[in-house]
């Protein structure tokens, strides 16, 4: 089983490259890294190309024009170029424990997606981690559900769950097969502007008979703090998702699909 890690980005190049930091330290690395760059400035370039020459694994960088919030697309133009099995998910604030990939390959099954926890960081705690190599742990200061450091195994498997639900959705933390994500046309290009197309993705893998596994003790990530997005689209954002829920839908027609025949072609 081969794992690409996707990082979503947008003009923060120090939480990306303390997430960066935080890849080079996995017990086991992923196959290959793509970051989703929502139209960045040249100074996440230039972070990207000075960490492609040290990087231990191919370090991707998938660009867009910056035409406002576009995660939908941004994801899928860097799904279209990865190359492996399974597809783990995290945004470019999410800093990574040390067994975060090891966690994703021990629990990845056939016929199910899997959707990671968080632990959000303090201001204060954030920029420690951002300042330096500090990686938190249960008794840090400055954590909010703190619960959600722990990593077992063993807990792990004892509650973990399935729950088949787009409740709790997101795309900060998540893991699917790259075959089922191609099954449904990945995420829909029709959402822009903040919200609601992690969701509409889910309820197209459940309608289409993928089971949800929520990861519980596993995977742990650290969310650094910053300002919550606008949420001016998400009146048009919910349309779109109840269209997917009342028709049942199990395929978007904007989705990677005219990412992957590009990539093909080249």
């Amino acid at each position: 089983m081969t794992v690409s890690l996707i990082i979503t980005t947008y003009n923060w190049k120090e939480a990306l490259d303390a997430v960066l930091k935080s890849v080079t330290k996995q017990i086991v690395l992923p196959d290959e890294i793509i970051v989703a760059d929502d139209g960045s400035t040249n100074d996440t370039k230039e972070l990207i190309e000075s960490w492609q020459k040290k990087f231990p694994v191919p370090l991707i960088h998938s660009w867009q024009e910056d035409n406002g919030f576009r995660a939908s697309q941004s994801r899928n133009k860097a799904i279209a170029k990865a190359n492996s099995d399974f597809i783990v998910m995290i945004d470019g604030d999410m800093v990574l424990s040390k067994k975060f990939i090891s966690d994703y390959k021990e629990s990845a099954k056939i016929g199910y997606f899997i959707q990671g926890g968080r632990v959000i960081t303090d201001n204060k705690c954030s920029e420690k981690i951002i300042g330096s190599d500090y990686i938190p742990h249960f008794f840090t200061k400055g954590l909010k559900n703190r619960k959600n450091t722990i990593s077992s195994r063993t807990l792990s498997n004892i509650f973990s769950f399935e729950r088949n639900s787009d409740r709790g959705t997101r795309t900060c933390n998540f893991g699917c097969w790259k075959s089922d994500l191609i099954e449904v046309n990945g995420f829909n290009n029709d959402f822009v502007g903040w919200g609601r197309e992690d969701s509409e993705f889910v309820i197209r893998m459940l309608n289409a008979g993928k089971k949800r596994l929520y990861l519980k003790f596993a995977a742990v990530a650290f969310h650094l703090y910053h300002n919550e997005n606008a949420r001016a689209s998400l009146k048009e954002n919910d349309k779109l998702l109840q269209d997917t829920i009342d028709k049942k839908l199990t395929f978007c027609e904007n989705g990677i699909n005219k990412y992957l025949d590009k990539e093909e072609n080249e």
